[in-house]
């Protein structure tokens, strides 16, 4: 009568063919992350400087179609938005020139531009040379 204690046959003759199954499953799992990793990471999540200088752009080209015009004698009517779009183009433009020197320019107008819009000066002749070279720059970014 056989010993109840003792398996019939020991784990690793029991099923030795399990095992290329189970390096097979491992192997196409490890492919299969890599795979969908490389998809992913390319499948246009654009970061970096440059990416926060185009946002910056499109925030103030969105704005600058909002802004009164130079004249001083007409009365003042901000579209909703139009400051926190401002503020957004400084902030982007201000965490592409801290990351990259290259958009410190760009920055520096948009700076310009958010004080004009937060005075309320909309006829200031430095904050108008500012709306310009900014959207100047834009067109290049």
């Amino acid at each position: 009568m056989p010993n109840d204690d003792s398996p019939a046959e020991p784990p690793e003759v029991a099923h030795p063919a399990r095992r290329p199954l189970v390096l097979a499953a491992v192997a196409g799992f490890a492919l299969g992350s890599a795979v969908f990793g490389l998809l992913w990471a390319s499948s246009g999540s654009a970061t970096g400087p440059a990416e926060d200088a185009r946002a910056a752009c499109a925030a103030l080209a969105r704005a600058a179609g909002e802004l009164p015009g130079p004249r001083p004698d007409v009365e003042l009517g901000l579209s909703p938005g139009l400051l926190r779009r401002i503020a957004a183009a400084r902030e982007l433009s201000a965490a592409a020139a801290e990351i990259s020197g290259t958009y410190r320019e760009l920055a520096n107008h948009l700076d310009g531009v958010s004080r004009m819009v937060v005075s309320l000066n909309f006829a200031d002749p430095a904050g108008r040379w500012h709306l310009t070279r900014a959207t100047e720059m834009c067109g290049h970014v």
